[in-house]
């Protein structure tokens, strides 16, 4: 049970003018810890991202194969499969929300609009950086930009620059709520007329690069089990980044109702339930439709007989235990108006996303061959340093900047 009155942050106070000398003295304050330091998360999180920092020395000093499993025959494992395929999927509430509340003026959601691009601008990048360390020669990252070697006309042209456009545009919506954090009142009106465009543009670009990197598989036939190769693999990525990028917006939101209750008005947390029931049910037609896809795509590749084998029972298993059951939870869920429902249906939702991103870029990917891909427990720990490091600076730019808590009175008026 929530207290009658929330308690709004104190700590964060608003500089009158940073423009001066004080800007210094400001950032630096800003820099020191609030809060315990000595926390379960923190304890846990620190050591893993020190030897995740260690292991990508050594995989630059070294190269690749000094701490990754991966071959000429497998060149993308775990960091392309999960950290950048998978993450980008769960990036995917941003363009949902942003389109949802800035294109279908739905203000209901309007509360989590910026707390959701932050997600998305950070999985962004950190998932970009991910990417470097799976390049062999990272310094050669600009060649699919430039269309050195690949043509203007590839896939991996379109969805490099898709990726670097992407994060441009959220880096513009979110920017408001970095010029009401340094009070930068003339910077903060020029940025806000730039937030629809910036919307219109990046649902644009992340509608087509979500598509691009199952476009990018289409190239793999002959490596893919045929149960997850098809040539729809562009709209099943495209839709299933929906109610991926929503269930963590779900599971996302109801974390921080716990963690950062101070910064939350009594106004957002009552209307909190009612935002995840909705998000439910927008989930719940989306998997759907993508359930729907899966079918006509077993029904078009007539591979019935695949059905009766191993990859046929751990492909049924995904379909039915974490597409079909997570959809009649988030049903049930917005039926019976009960976020808790919702919740544990987003987390069975995320494992089914991880788990169909994975049997696509490395499970099911060289599946017949002698020596399968595993990835080293080096790789792991790199993955989960960086996912560490991106909920650090998730809380705290959270903390800080007016992210989930109200904008000044200034901002308001400033639009």
């Amino acid at each position: 049970m929530l207290k009658k009155k929330t308690m709004i942050n104190t700590d964060y106070v608003m500089p009158k003018d940073n423009y001066g000398k004080n800007i210094w003295k400001f950032l630096a304050n800003e820099m020191k810890p609030k809060g315990k330091f000595l926390t379960p998360f923190n304890i846990i999180s620190i050591p893993i991202m020190i030897l995740g920092l260690v292991l990508i020395v050594i995989r630059f000093w070294k190269g690749i194969g000094s701490i990754t499993n991966l071959t000429q025959e497998v060149p993308w494992g775990l960091w392309i499969g999960f950290d950048v395929v998978t993450g980008v999927a769960f990036a995917g509430g941003a363009y949902v929300i942003t389109f949802i509340v800035y294109i279908l003026n739905v203000k209901k959601y309007h509360s989590i609009v910026r707390v959701t691009v932050l997600n998305g601008f950070l999985a962004y990048v950190f998932y970009a950086g991910a990417l470097l360390l799976d390049l062999g020669r990272p310094w050669n990252v600009v060649n699919p930009i430039i269309g050195n070697g690949f043509g203007t006309s590839s896939v991996l042209f379109l969805v490099a620059w898709h990726f670097l456009l992407y994060m441009f545009a959220q880096l513009i919506e979110f920017s408001p709520a970095v010029a009401e954090w340094l009070g930068a009142k003339r910077a903060h009106k020029i940025l806000s007329g730039m937030t629809i465009a910036a919307v219109i543009f990046g649902i644009t670009l992340s509608t087509l690069h979500q598509s691009g990197l199952g476009a990018l598989y289409l190239m793999a036939k002959d490596k893919i089990h045929p149960l997850w190769y098809s040539e729809f693999i562009p709209i099943l990525f495209f839709v299933s980044s929906i109610f991926a990028g929503l269930s963590l917006v779900i599971l996302e939101g109801s974390i921080s109702q716990k963690v950062f209750f101070t910064q939350i008005s009594d106004k957002n947390h009552k209307s909190h339930s009612s935002i995840v029931v909705g998000l439910a049910k927008i989930c719940g037609v989306t998997m759907f439709v993508y359930f729907f896809l899966q079918v006509i795509v077993i029904v078009h590749g007539q591979h019935w007989n695949l059905l009766n084998t191993p990859m046929g029972y751990w492909y049924l298993t995904e379909m039915f235990g974490f597409v079909l059951f997570p959809m009649l939870l988030f049903i049930y869920s917005y039926r019976r108006n009960s976020s808790l429902v919702a919740m544990i249906a987003a987390v069975i939702a995320m494992l089914g996303v991880i788990i169909n991103r994975l049997n696509v870029t490395v499970i099911g990917y060289r599946w017949d061959a002698v020596t399968h891909y595993y990835p080293s427990w080096m790789e792991i720990v790199v993955t989960l340093a960086v996912i560490f490091t991106e909920i650090w600076i998730f809380r705290w730019v959270i903390n800080r900047m007016p992210v989930l808590r109200e904008s000044p009175s200034w901002a308001k008026n400033n639009k």
